[in-house]
């Protein structure tokens, strides 16, 4: 079968950027937030240039779908075709979006802005506000995005649940590697001791990690209460915890298994 060559297909360059993740962004956003940044991030690379409509036709070709069609596609925090979940979502799709759009849009009416309700509409907000810039040159219009997303509380008034849930993935993201390192380590090696007498030195040579990534680690068990630090007889104050300073990390496997989900980040989907 040949391709229409009118009808192409996605970009095998397209790039995402690495902080989207990790920013929470896409926690903040109607769900186009995600192939918005991603047309964008994609046109940032060299050998883009041109308006976001035609750089969307070049980069998504027939996959337009993903961001609705074109940029002047409404906003949705739902896939229009999914089929809706009641179990999570007993309120019903219609009521959900509601209270999905009443959050969203008072981030942006607090700070002033416009509430956007299309893709063009969210790709100014991304102008005016700094995930995106946008330049004229002799070569045409080019696109880029800064090294590092400002997160969203940079940017836009949240609420305190949103925040703390924001920090909550953010922290997971930090120490979900670091943990899964160090419990790979000790399941592997002593065989999910109950204890052990050791230092942020030694499990750090032990695990390739340096000591801070190590400490993190251990205060992350500690505070999900999937172990317990002692020096001594006396708890351990994990931050203060030396490089060289003996411990005994005492750990809870059964709760362990029963309440952690490994986190994986694979790099190549990121």
């Amino acid at each position: 079968m040949t391709e229409n060559p009118s009808v192409p297909g996605p970009r095998r360059d397209m790039a995402m950027h690495n902080d989207w993740w990790a920013s929470g962004w896409e926690h903040v956003l109607p769900r186009q937030g995600f192939p918005l940044t991603m047309l964008i991030g994609t046109a940032s690379r060299p050998g883009f240039s041109g308006s976001l409509d035609d750089l969307l036709q070049e980069i998504f070709g027939s996959h337009r779908d993903v961001i609705g069609g074109d940029l002047d596609s409404a906003l949705t925090f739902s896939w229009p075709d999914e089929e809706w979940d009641y179990e999570e979502a007993p309120e019903g799709r219609e009521a959900c979006e509601a209270s999905r759009w009443e959050k969203f849009g008072a981030m942006p009416t607090a700070a002033g802005f416009p509430v956007p309700t299309t893709v063009r509409d969210l790709s100014e907000l991304y102008l005016t506000r700094g995930p995106a810039r946008r330049e004229e040159t002799p070569e045409g219009t080019r696109w880029s995005m800064p090294a590092a997303l400002p997160l969203p509380g940079d940017l836009l008034p949240l609420d305190t649940e949103l925040t703390k849930r924001l920090d909550g993935i953010r922290w997971t993201m930090r120490t979900g590697p670091l943990v899964n390192t160090l419990i790979n380590h000790l399941v592997d090696d002593p065989g999910e001791p109950q204890e052990i007498l050791t230092s942020l030195d030694r499990l750090g040579a032990a695990t390739g990690q340096d000591a801070d990534g190590v400490r993190l680690a251990l205060a992350e068990l500690a505070e999900s209460g999937n172990a317990q630090v002692y020096r001594g007889q006396d708890p351990a104050d994990v931050e203060r915890l030396g490089a060289h300073q003996r411990f005994r990390p005492v750990m809870g496997w059964e709760h362990f298994h029963e309440t952690r989900m490994q986190l994986s980040i694979a790099g190549d989907d990121a």
